[in-house]
């Protein structure tokens, strides 16, 4: 594999790691806010044992979020040196906001919320977790425009070689942005909602702190629900969004070679074989593609081969069919995985209300393996977003071969890649035993008195802080 390849994998195994965490934060913290917010209101301290139990999980994703963060932003000055320079103008001013104001933001009111137990009044105390969670919220909305860039610029001007900004508010307007943001925060909420469900059906399975997980339970099938009607809602903006802006990406994603009949129906599954240019042993569902294409049921989207010809007339010769069999099956695992939330959100909230819930077997276990079902939902979605934008990494600009660093050799990217895989598996299994031993340790755990400050929510772990 040359350097550009092995850059590639390395830019997606790291970035993919991280994004195990980034949406468990954001839907964690928004979830503990309203626990929190609960407390407040209501005066019942169970909502307030809620709150700082998730929040010691909170903590721990969070902490290694920040870890594996870093090497992001390295990666585009060690591996992609050329992208840097050619779209640095643009592309570093969202996230160096996103570093100073997002960032900050959330580690200063996180600190204040850690030491701020009955220190701060009960109402501002809640504010400062509402006010974490913004900043994980403003976080994404600024890493998202970043990318959004990528996938549609606008608000530059190309001189002196690169990419110049000359409208920021464009970039914060982009269309893009505005279609992504919604589907990514959703699908954030939902994997922090789904990760409190999973982790409750086991005690419900276990019998172990039945009431006090019921509800974090009710609190986190709401959230679930509420998310899951929004990422259909906002994945089906997207889609029409796409075939405006991206259409080589809806059709790679429909596995759509040639323009398509009028109504033109969805493509469930099929065959795809990328030498022939053709699909065999197709199983679709009439007028769908033209419903999320257009948002009625008539229209022919236009296919792969006819869009090649077009683009080979405005870009110059090359190969602007990204890897369709990659972009196709992301897709479907994504729409898959986002339906069965909803529907498990569904039958959680009707088992709640008809009491049902705790006895309900079947359904518990389901959740305990659905966990995983936002985080692979979540990667499929970013590695469709990611494929379906090949060969382009800036779209109509740069091409992803031409941003490789110059310097670098394969056998350096090589040994990188295999070290930071180590890494983050050791990083992985600790942040694994740590979940395991505060799960196991329960809601209702003392900290021990020879080591106080090894809690920081206990009034003594704070005094020793000081």
């Amino acid at each position: 594999m040359d350097v550009v390849e092995l850059s590639r994998i390395q830019f997606a195994s790291t970035t993919l790691f991280h994004f195990l965490f980034v949406p468990l934060s954001i839907g964690l913290v928004f979830i503990i806010a309203i626990m929190e917010t609960l407390y407040v209101v209501k005066k019942d301290d169970k909502y307030k044992k809620m709150a700082k139990f998730w929040g010691h999980l909170f903590l721990i994703n969070f902490a290694v979020g920040v870890v594996t963060g870093i090497l992001q932003e390295f990666q585009f000055g060690m591996n992609w040196s050329e992208y840097s320079r050619f779209v640095g103008d643009v592309f570093g001013a969202p996230l160096a906001i996103e570093a100073l104001l997002a960032f900050f933001m959330e580690s200063t009111f996180l600190g204040l919320w850690i030491f701020g137990w009955d220190r701060l009044p009960k109402w501002l105390h809640a504010l400062c977790i509402w006010l974490v969670s913004l900043g994980t919220i403003f976080s994404a909305f600024f890493i998202l425009s970043a990318n959004s860039f990528m996938q549609h610029p606008v608000g530059e001007v190309l001189q002196n070689g690169r990419l110049e900004m000359n409208d920021f508010l464009a970039i914060l307007t982009n269309g893009q942005l505005w279609v992504e943001f919604p589907h990514t925060v959703f699908g954030s909420f939902a994997t922090g909602a789904l990760f409190i469900i999973g982790i409750s059906a086991i005690a419900f399975l276990r019998k172990k702190h039945v009431e006090f997980y019921k509800g974090s339970f009710k609190v986190a099938i709401v959230v679930a629900l509420i998310s899951g009607i929004g990422i259909a809602l906002s994945g089906h903006e997207q889609a029409l969004y796409l075939v405006e802006t991206q259409p080589m990406k809806m059709a790679a994603s429909e596995g759509l070679w040639e323009d398509s009949a009028d109504p033109a129906p969805w493509t469930v599954l099929a065959n795809i074989d990328t030498e022939a240019k053709e699909n065999t042993g197709e199983l679709k569902i009439p007028y769908l593609l033209s419903f999320l294409s257009y948002g009625e049921f008539s229209g022919s989207v236009e296919g792969m081969n006819t869009l090649q010809e077009r683009y080979t007339e405005l870009y110059g010769p090359g190969n602007y069919i990204p890897p369709v069999k990659t972009t196709f099956w992301s897709f479907r695992v994504m729409t898959v995985l986002g339906g069965a939330v909803l529907a498990l959100s569904i039958w959680g909230a009707y088992l709640y209300a008809r009491k049902k819930l705790v006895n309900s077997k079947w359904y518990l276990r389901l959740m305990i393996i659905a966990i995983s079902f936002p985080f692979i939902g979540n990667s499929a979605g970013w590695i469709m977003t990611e494929i379906g934008r090949q060969p382009w990494v800036v779209f109509g600009y740069m091409k992803t071969e031409d941003a490789v660093s110059a310097g670098v050799t394969a056998g350096e990217v090589l040994f990188s890649l295999i070290t930071f895989s180590a890494l983050y598996l050791i990083l992985f299994a600790v942040m694994i035993t740590l979940f395991v031993r505060e799960i196991k340790k329960g809601p209702e755990h003392d900290i021990e008195k020879t080591d106080p400050i090894a809690d920081p929510f206990t009034k003594e772990g704070q005094h020793a802080f000081s």
